[in-house]
């Protein structure tokens, strides 16, 4: 449990160190004066019931009526104090929870620590050492909900529980006397004998609570986690549906969303059978503090020591100081809850830590004039060295046409040149204004000039310039839809995503050009024609132009070759890079 405390300790004390602490620290001393007053209002109330039933027994009107209006003022006060307690928890959890998840969205998406844990979650079976998180999308959304919401609500609930013992109980000793028995020939007397019953009540209560409700702890954690599984994979078939659908792969899909969605139903029928036994327990507990206080007073009741109003006073006192003990008991589903999702922040913090402090075997540096690599070593994820030592040089002018066999690793020393395969080692210079075509680009939802300005902001280039790169990437249909906003990533085919990342490059206008596949979805004069203009572009801007592609047709746009070769088994790397010009 103290290590429970130090995490969560460890994930709020940021918010309240940050640029927003006044205003936090101001919202939390708020909050907890509220929830003082909370407790204020009780002790004022438990007060007034004392008078108010022992007038009820004197049938004094004159004192019943006063204290009704006494008790107005008191509720009104009590609501005031409720109404402001909520309005300000809710505030303050709001503010924390933007805080801390703008704050965790900028480090994922920092050096590129989304990449990262990606590779790593869908590496991990290779023993590489990255450290990974499942979900991040669940964990910035839900759980840093989840952590905000239990993290004030409870620990509020833990400081009124406290504060109300500590007054209260000196209240009930006052109200409980002593109690004498005789035992053994000797007489004894216990002194404030139901605050010590109260101790001894809830203490069993709590202990037996922890005992039963402790596997919660665990199937929180996994629920939390296969319900996540279960909606990502839901986006991945609806993101896929075209190819799910020509593949006739319902089928497929729908095993595999039964197989997550068996794996969240079982969890939960764990979760409640572990819940109804807490449930059961904690109501029977529940169930007996209500008639105890009236078995241990009855007796002085009974026998005149105490008028009817101290008895209802007695037995409010007790259930108060009996509440504050069993705050525990009361709260174990919430608290386990809230230690799961504690525990999945934490994971995830730890490894974008581990990402952002990660010493980078591949040393890249931009700003040259030129593109070249001293020493690049490129391996996969499971340690096997796809190539070794490499050093490549390309000039300004230079066309380059990379090939060979699949899994070679083109696409990976592509990830290289660009810095985010952490695989790599060696010397990287690469030159500024450069730009990397993926063979499957990334569109974004939302306008088509956002789409294809992307990742720029639209608002840097006019209408004809965009209109232009359009055209000129032979997507002239598009040219009228600037202003549409659609899921262009459904919307247009394989080979219009292509001419669209194309259309980015022409209206950018790079002076380095690395393009992976960036044709395969064209028919070959499209393919030819985009080529010719991609080209000029590079040349006019005085770069060079690096390209994968299988097809013959595309080495006739490129200068020279670079192949990944196969190596005979035993030498350092399973390729060697082999550069020649191209034929005329």
């Amino acid at each position: 449990m103290i290590g429970a405390l130090r995490r969560i300790g460890r994930l709020a004390a940021p918010y309240f160190q940050s640029e927003e602490k006044w205003k936090a620290r101001a919202l939390l001393i708020a909050v907890v004066a509220l929830n003082l007053g909370t407790v204020y209002v009780t002790v004022l109330i438990n007060d007034w019931s004392r008078v108010f039933y022992d007038a009820l027994q004197a049938k004094d009107q004159t004192v019943f009526w006063q204290q009704l209006l006494r008790f107005t003022y008191l509720a009104m006060g009590g609501i005031l104090v409720a109404v402001f307690k909520y309005y300000l928890t809710q505030l303050l959890q709001m503010r924390w929870r933007a805080w801390m998840t703008r704050s965790y969205m900028t480090r994922w998406l920092k050096n590129r620590t989304f990449y990262r844990l990606e590779l790593a979650r869908y590496t991990a079976s290779a023993g590489n050492g990255l450290a990974t998180a499942d979900n991040p999308d669940q964990r910035l959304q839900e759980d840093m909900q989840l952590f905000t919401d239990y993290t004030v609500t409870l620990s509020m609930g833990i400081l009124n529980s406290v504060v109300t013992l500590v007054t209260f109980i000196g209240i009930l000793w006052g109200l409980s006397g002593a109690f004498s028995f005789a035992l053994g020939g000797h007489d004894f007397t216990i002194p404030g004998y139901m605050v010590w019953v109260a101790v001894i009540y809830c203490v069993i209560g709590t202990t037996l609570t922890h005992y039963i409700g402790r596997p919660l702890i665990r199937l929180n954690f996994n629920q939390q986690r296969y319900e996540a599984d279960f909606r990502h994979h839901l986006i991945r078939v609806r993101e896929n549906s075209e190819a799910i659908a020509l593949d006739r792969g319902e089928k497929v899909e729908h095993g595999q969303l039964d197989m997550r969605f068996s794996s969240v139903l079982r969890n939960y029928l764990s979760l409640i059978k572990q819940q109804k036994n807490l449930v059961a327990f904690t109501a029977s507990f529940a169930q007996l503090s209500v008639v105890f206080p009236f078995f241990l007073a009855a007796p002085r009741f009974f026998s005149g020591a105490i008028q009817f109003g101290e008895l209802m006073q007695v037995s409010r006192t007790f259930n108060t100081v009996q509440d504050a003990l069993s705050w525990f008991v009361d709260n174990y589903d919430r608290v386990a809850v809230w230690r799961a999702t504690a525990d999945r922040l934490t994971t995830f913090d730890d490894a974008m830590r581990a990402h952002s402090t990660r010493n980078e075997a591949l040393a890249r540096e931009q700003g040259a004039s030129s593109l070249h690599t001293d020493d690049l070593s490129v391996a996969l994820p499971n340690g096997t060295q796809l190539l070794a030592n490499a050093a490549l040089s390309v000039q300004p002018g230079d066309s380059v046409l990379l090939q060979g066999p699949s899994g070679s690793g083109k696409s990976t020393l592509f990830r290289a040149f660009a810095g985010i395969w952490p695989f790599a080692r060696g010397h990287v210079n690469v030159p500024d204004n450069a730009m990397f075509i993926p063979q499957r680009p990334y569109v974004p939802d939302g306008t088509l000039r956002d789409a294809l300005a992307y990742p720029n902001p639209a608002a840097d280039y006019s209408d004809e310039a965009l209109r232009k790169a359009l055209d000129d990437a032979l997507l002239p249909q598009l040219a009228s839809r600037l202003d549409d906003s659609d899921a262009w990533s459904q919307k247009l085919s394989g080979g219009e995503q292509q001419r669209l990342a194309i259309a980015r490059v022409l209206l950018k206008k790079p002076a380095w050009l690395f393009a992976d596949e960036a044709t395969s979805a064209l028919d070959a004069e499209a393919e030819r024609t985009l080529y010719q203009r991609l080209a000029a572009t590079v040349q006019q801007a005085g770069g060079a132009m690096v390209s994968i592609a299988h097809r013959a047709a595309v080495g006739d746009h490129h200068r020279q070759r670079w192949t990944l070769a196969p190596q005979a088994e035993g030498d350092a790397s399973r390729y060697r890079l082999v550069t020649q010009r191209a034929p005329a």
